[in-house]
């Protein structure tokens, strides 16, 4: 569930910018979203976006970095963590949504951009960024005290791993 305008950026269709565009959350946006996708914080997230229009369609394509503060999957210690991710997305009406059919297996190519639909004559952008941030962070990320939280726990694989794993299986024979 989304909270209404918690890092909205609304970009009017008639005022597209030609130039990159910089997209920054303030520290009550970063708090939200923090909230929003269960992490211990935000301490940055920025976007830069550029646009290319396709008659009502608009292509954006940019990059996602943001500094964040998340639980360790295996310790449970908060750690500090980065998110980089490339965006792709297209801003298409809502009148050209094709319909969905639940009989029907939809495949994804990672490679085309994220079909985001609008009305009217605006989309908002930073509700795509939040989005997309949500998806970007590993739920499962390991911080630094997870390999001492797994020998404490008697969790450490004993078997050789590494170059010489092959060599030493043989010697054991």
């Amino acid at each position: 569930m989304s909270i209404a305008g918690e890092f909205e950026r609304i970009v009017k269709l008639d005022r597209l910018p030609r130039e990159p565009l910089k997209v920054t959350a303030d520290e009550t946006e970063r708090a939200a979203l923090a909230r929003r996708f269960g992490i211990e914080a935000v301490h940055s997230i920025e976007a830069e976006m550029r646009f290319a229009p396709e008659g009502r369609i608009v292509v954006a394509k940019g990059r996602l970095t943001a500094a964040i503060e998340q639980l360790c999957a295996i310790s449970g210690e908060p750690f500090r963590n980065r998110v980089e991710e490339p965006l792709a997305m297209r801003f298409v009406p809502a009148s050209e949504q094709p319909e969905f059919d639940p009989e029907e297996e939809i495949e994804l190519d990672a490679a085309e951009p994220d079909d985001i639909y609008y009305e009217g004559q605006s989309f908002d952008l930073g509700e795509a960024i939040a989005q997309s941030f949500g998806l970007a962070i590993d739920p499962y990320a390991e911080g630094p005290a997870a390999g001492a939280t797994r020998e404490k726990a008697g969790l450490l694989d004993a078997a050789p791993s590494g170059p010489f794993a092959a060599l030493a299986a043989l010697k054991q024979d």
